[in-house]
């Protein structure tokens, strides 16, 4: 009979004891940190726009035909510095076109509603329209030697028209404008009689701050000289047209 080889006593691994637990470190703390190289260069680089875009409005107020030199001079930076914002001419003019159209849209969207006495309303209308039609008196001009598009100009100019058409055939309403042309017609008539004073102010003997201009478009609407004058007056007192920006 065979007998069996005696069994060996397996021997199990002991157990590490538990470890107690373990709190990870706490965050380092963090400094505020300052704005990122690309941030500061991107607020640098619309100053920079901004200050070409300025440059340009009064140079080329001055002179339609100035060059991208001397507006880049007049701007205090290099030429080369002018086309890294600007692919040319064309692209500064429209840049500040852009810039006209966003201040004629908040001018508009700014302005009161319209309160029963129509011939306050247009008085009121021209002052508030003529700080920026000053401002960017240059795109009269730029328009005329086709630096910029009418159509451009047409775009630009329709809230204000809109809005002015609005008074007129408000003030038609009443009977204190003319009616023997319709208020469209008598808003561009009177849209083109503007933007040649804008064109001759500051420009030789003649310079206004919106007065003579508001006086001459009520007049031109059919309102008496004399009413006209003390209706821009009475607005101007009141305060109601913005200061020029």
């Amino acid at each position: 009979m065979t007998s069996r080889p005696a069994r060996t006593p397996t021997t199990r691994p002991r157990r590490s004891p538990a470890r107690p637990h373990e709190t990870p470190p706490p965050p380092a703390p963090t400094s505020t940190s300052s704005p990122s190289p690309t941030s500061a260069q991107r607020r640098d680089a619309r100053a920079t726009r901004a200050r070409i875009l300025d440059a340009a409005r009064r140079e080329l107020t001055r002179d339609p035909d100035t060059s991208l030199e001397d507006i880049a001079g007049a701007a205090g930076v290099a030429r080369r510095t002018v086309y890294v914002h600007f692919a040319g001419r064309a692209a500064l003019v429209e840049g500040l076109a852009a810039e006209a159209a966003e201040a004629i849209r908040r001018a508009v969207a700014g302005a009161p509603a319209p309160t029963p006495d129509a011939v306050a309303d247009l008085a009121r209308f021209v002052l508030m329209v003529w700080p920026v039609g000053d401002r960017y008196r240059a795109l009269i001009r730029l328009a005329r030697g086709h630096d910029l598009a009418h159509a451009r100009v047409d775009e630009l100019l329709t809230p204000a028209r809109d809005m002015a058409a609005r008074v007129f055939a408000h003030g038609r309403r009443q009977g204190v404008f003319q009616t023997t042309v319709p208020p469209d017609p008598l808003g561009r008539a009177i849209e083109a009689q503007l933007l040649a004073l804008l064109d001759c102010a500051d420009c030789g003997p003649w310079s206004d701050d919106g007065t003579g201009a508001a006086t001459a478009a009520l007049i031109a609407a059919g309102v008496a000289p004399d009413t006209a004058a003390a209706k821009v007056d009475q607005v101007r007192k009141s305060g109601s047209p913005p200061s020029p920006a």
